[in-house]
């Protein structure tokens, strides 16, 4: 097929920014996506976002949609919480029912699109964290459906002073404790018992982001570990990134040290549609 512009709908979630493709019209293939997706997202010469999120045929059966998520360099995030968010409500617009079922690699999440452009997804994950010491730093490592650090700052306004966390979130992010992958990293402080503020530096972005979906989630439940580790807890936090508030909740199981039934939810927003040509 031979195409010479492609339609595109520019959203948002908490600040983090994506172009979306509806690829049932399209079917660009996997390698298609990645060659675009530097070109699409560049803040300059091309659309602007933090990455690119694909609308495709359901490769498992029974789902409503496949979500294809690519860094804004092309690399593969694994999942993007504020991105699955932004897609739901995208599909719901498109013809899908306000509850859907979809997968991201072997993985399938459940949403539930509200009506006032509020939506929820439901991660399948179960996850433990660990803590780890790196270059005299306590960090804590978690998995939820990407791979996470977390910094917990002791004085609010490091969170402020974001030239020294983008070269703490760089060193890490690069460290050779994680690769080869490498890994996002968080930095947050804890404003309530069950508030806090949050800024992240995302792998394939490099660079601050104004929110992380998944950060989010991380950083809840560290927050929730360093607090509470003994106590069994069916909780929601509030996550303050730069850009806008995101509500976590889980369920936490202290002999396993297990966090499950994890779900991500705040408002996302269509910023305007185009036209790009390829």
């Amino acid at each position: 097929m031979n195409i010479d512009k492609i339609k595109f709908t520019k959203m948002q979630g908490a600040g983090n920014d994506f172009v979306v493709l509806d690829n049932r019209q399209y079917q660009f293939r996997m390698k298609d996506l990645i060659q675009m997706a530097p070109k699409l997202c560049d803040r300059k010469f091309g659309i602007g976002a933090d990455g690119l999120l694909v609308l495709s045929n359901p490769q498992i059966d029974g789902l409503d949609y496949t979500m294809i998520y690519r860094n804004a360099d092309g690399s593969d995030a694994g999942m993007c919480g504020n991105g699955a968010r932004c897609l739901a409500l995208f599909a719901s617009r498109s013809g899908f029912d306000t509850d859907q079922r979809f997968n991201v690699h072997d993985n399938i999440y459940r949403a539930k699109v509200r009506s006032n452009d509020e939506v929820e997804v439901s991660f399948p994950i179960k996850t433990q964290i660990q803590k780890i010491n790196l270059d005299d730093q306590s960090l804590y490592q978690v998995y939820t459906g990407t791979e996470h650090v977390v910094k917990q700052e002791h004085k609010e306004d490091k969170l402020n002073n974001e030239n020294d966390l983008r070269k703490e979130g760089r060193h890490f992010r690069l460290h050779d404790h994680f690769q080869p992958i490498g890994t996002n990293v968080n930095f947050i402080y804890g404003s309530g018992e069950k508030e806090l503020r949050i800024q992240t530096y995302e792998r394939g972005v490099e660079d601050l982001t104004l929110a992380c979906g998944t950060g989010a989630i991380a950083s809840a439940l560290v927050w929730h570990n360093i607090q509470h580790q003994n106590r069994e807890a069916k909780s929601e936090y509030t996550v303050k990134a730069k850009g806008g508030k995101l509500s976590v909740e889980f369920a936490y199981n202290p002999t396993t040290n297990t966090y499950s039934d994890i779900k991500l939810k705040g408002k996302v927003h269509f910023v305007f549609t185009g036209e790009y040509y390829l």
